[in-house]
């Protein structure tokens, strides 16, 4: 549930952004439902870190509006804390590398 209304948040905060996506890969929840570690896809990667310091900046309004979307489900809104998910850049780099040896 955390996830999809991250990613929706961040569709709505970028969509005025163009040639930005941010998309939320996973989330986690500690154990006391108190922190929610959230792993994002930057597109393009080259402005990951900008727009991730950019993202922490707002982490506040973030919780806010997510604290609105599921007051209802939800006793405590968790803590936000976020990351780069770089699993499809590592995975593009394995590829150009085996399709380097392979030709």
């Amino acid at each position: 549930m955390l996830q999809k209304e991250l990613s929706v948040i961040f569709q709505e905060q970028t969509r005025s952004m163009h040639g930005v996506m941010v998309s939320v890969t996973r989330t986690k929840i500690s154990p006391d439902l108190s922190i929610c570690t959230a792993y994002l896809s930057i597109f393009p990667s080259e402005r990951g870190q900008e727009l991730l310091s950019n993202i922490e900046k707002s982490n506040q309004q973030i919780r806010y509006a997510l604290g609105q979307r599921v007051r209802h489900q939800l006793r405590i809104v968790p803590e936000l804390r976020f990351f780069i998910d770089d699993s499809l850049d590592y995975i593009d780099r394995i590829d150009e590398l085996l399709g380097t040896k392979n030709a």
